[in-house]
């Protein structure tokens, strides 16, 4: 299952920055992850500085 960003996100782009198969785009608000794309991997978790992104 793929990862979630939640309400927590702060918009930093640390995620997008650091995904390696570009699923992370910056929505409205917040980033957010395409489902289709994510290979849950985790290493936006791992990069998510308020711990913002959490496993669907």
């Amino acid at each position: 299952m793929a990862y979630k960003i939640t309400d927590a996100c702060v918009s930093c782009g640390s995620c997008a920055d650091n995904c390696p198969v570009e699923a992370i785009s910056e929505g409205d608000g917040q980033y957010v992850i395409n489902a289709d794309i994510c290979v849950d991997c985790g290493t936006c978790a791992d990069n998510c500085p308020v711990e913002a992104i959490e496993e669907g």
